[in-house]
């Protein structure tokens, strides 16, 4: 084994233990940097045996909770990229970011479905489900996915597909890092080479007038276009995403806008942006009310609210697709900095955007939420994989009879 093993007082402690977000210091017992596969399954027994709580981390992004007093593993080094162009798949090792697959896809004329970051890592943002600027188009990432080799909490290494033990291939889908380490991921590419891009700024005094005529464009938006609609600090600024390189069907978002700026490039230089979701929720439909109060939320402390329109694809996933999200449902609104005016919807949020631990069940339709705690128990029985944004096993009666193989 060549893992490398840091303990509380040596000279890389501190850097290993650090997540992405600030507000989350962890003081592990022991971190350990896996440097080959063989040292996933090597960590969780490590774990095991020494009754230690357990986590995991590739870049930290998802990192919400701390490892304090456990084994902390890091991924960040399996970072292998392998692109078969032919069959249109990529496979990743749990380290993988996306920048990495988007400049090894684009040689082939080829994408994956990335977010707004080429920082953020493949396999955390496949697990929780994977919202992206191509999500219209062509699905959630975890949509593309076909099959992933996983590290359970008893250390076995076992591969899941759709005809190997498919209810765990089913979770692993948008039910995040609950049911083992993903050691590795292969998913679908597409043939995307170029992207239209559009981004219309109007005065913030404009936003009733911007967010009327958004919901009533997206009624009959083309799958082909991904939009939001953001208000900020720059005013009310409409951002669009086509793979129609014409962006036709786009123009009517930025009429009367003061600026536009448009452009084709490859995807990985369409630098669209996100919001931090600090509040999140969905909505079947933008009443007047809605938009009164995106537009208070605003005013009240100049929070960056965020309305995105979901549906395309999205909604049209095939019935035993994972349960990432809440499909049906064609708008979320996001906040930076909630303030007391929260636009009220469903009450749902999408699993990675989550950053409050106590909503994790609302990331989940009900059904899809029991169905989820059954391959849970019949996977994870103890809740080893806790520290995360956690699904609690089903209780014994409700469980699967016997796991799937």
């Amino acid at each position: 084994m060549t893992t490398k093993l840091h303990l509380p007082g040596d000279r890389d402690y501190d850097l290993h233990r650090a997540a992405h977000s600030p507000t989350v210091d962890s003081r592990p017992a022991m971190i350990v940097e896996a440097m080959e596969p063989a040292d996933i399954g090597l960590a969780v027994t490590t774990a095991n045996d020494l009754d230690l709580p357990f986590a995991v981390q590739a870049t930290g992004h998802g990192t919400w909770q701390p490892a304090d007093h456990g084994v902390l593993l890091k991924t960040g080094n399996l970072s292998d990229v392998r692109i078969d162009p032919q069959r249109r798949i990529a496979t990743v090792g749990p380290g993988a970011r996306w920048g990495a697959v988007l400049s090894a896809a684009a040689r082939y004329g080829l994408v994956g479905l990335a977010g707004s970051s080429p920082d953020v890592g493949v396999v955390g943002y496949t697990l929780g489900g994977g919202m992206g600027w191509l999500a219209r188009r062509y699905g959630l990432a975890a949509d593309s996915v076909l099959a992933a080799e996983v590290v359970t909490a008893d250390g076995r290494t076992i591969t899941a597909t759709p005809d190997r033990h498919p209810d765990l291939f089913w979770a692993l889908r948008g039910g995040g890092g609950n049911f083992g380490v993903v050691a590795s991921l292969q998913f679908r590419l597409y043939p995307v080479s170029q992207v239209f891009t559009a981004v219309a700024t109007y005065p913030i005094e404009a936003a009733a007038e911007v967010l009327d005529r958004y919901r009533g464009w997206a009624q009959a938006a083309p799958d082909s276009a991904s939009t939001a609609v953001v208000l900020g600090g720059n005013g009310v600024v409409v951002k669009a995403m086509s793979t129609d390189l014409t962006g036709r069907a786009l123009r009517p978002l930025w009429t009367a806008a003061g600026q536009v700026e448009r452009r084709v490039s490859g995807f990985a230089e369409a630098k669209m942006g996100g919001v931090r979701a600090l509040h999140q929720d969905f909505f079947h439909r933008l009443t007047d009310s809605d938009i009164a109060t995106i537009i208070a939320a605003h005013r009240e402390n100049g929070t960056t609210v965020e309305v995105r329109h979901w549906g395309g694809a999205i909604a049209a996933a095939v019935p035993d697709a994972g349960p990432a999200g809440h499909r049906s449902t064609p708008f979320s609104v996001t906040l930076d900095n909630p303030g007391s005016h929260l636009p009220t919807g469903i009450g749902a949020v999408f699993y990675n955007f989550l950053g409050d631990p106590s909503r994790v069940d609302d990331a989940f339709t009900t059904q899809n939420l029991g169905r989820l705690r059954e391959v849970k128990r019949a996977y994870d029985p103890t809740n080893f994989f806790h520290i995360n944004h956690n699904i609690t096993p089903a209780p014994a009666a409700a469980a699967l009879a016997a796991v799937t193989t």
